[in-house]
């Protein structure tokens, strides 16, 4: 004995299993278990193909808003020109609005490495630049001839990423509106 939902929702009522799958054959439909722990179990007249379909469909969109984060590095050297380093940071903006934890690299060649505190001073700089996107998840440390940090992007930094309408599109449409 099994308690049967119609394909409309409706209660079609407690009935024997062969009757059951009779009812379904006869809407032209698939019987599927869906409460097999209640008492009686629970079935629905359903098409179970069309219902695969959608589940997949939506899984499918939920997978697509999914984001991977990823790691991107950013290298920069002791002697750094101002206009370069405001190219660097300009990049690890951009990979921190898209949600991607940003690797900051100070590489140091030969007698570059006796001055490591000019290194600490820049990736100083870098979290200065980039206090308003960027958490430092990281601390700045040396590993070898290489100074490192890691920056992860802040959640407010996500959301000023979204599309808003410019104060000149506003008034664009206000002027052909009157």
């Amino acid at each position: 004995m099994v308690r049967v939902v119609g394909p409309d929702g409706t209660q079609l009522g407690v009935m024997a299993i062969s009757e059951a799958l009779r009812t379904a054959r006869d809407l032209n439909q698939d019987l599927v278990e869906v409460a097999p722990n209640s008492r009686p179990p629970v079935c629905r007249v359903m098409d179970y193909g069309k219902y695969r379909y959608e589940q997949s469909k939506r899984e499918a969109k939920a997978k697509k808003r999914q984001h991977q984060t990823v790691v991107k590095e950013v290298k920069l050297r002791p002697k750094i020109e101002r206009h370069d380093f405001e190219f660097k940071m300009r990049n690890a903006r951009k990979f921190l609005e898209e949600r991607d934890k940003v690797k900051v690299t100070m590489l140091f060649r030969g007698r570059e490495l006796s001055h490591a505190d000019i290194g600490y001073e820049i990736l100083q700089d870098v979290i200065e630049f980039l206090a308003d996107v960027a958490n430092v998840e990281q601390k700045p440390s040396m590993e070898g001839r290489a100074l490192t940090m890691l920056l992860s992007p802040r959640p407010a930094a996500m959301r000023a990423k979204e599309p808003q309408k410019s104060e000149t599109e506003e008034s664009g449409a206000r002027t052909e509106g009157a």
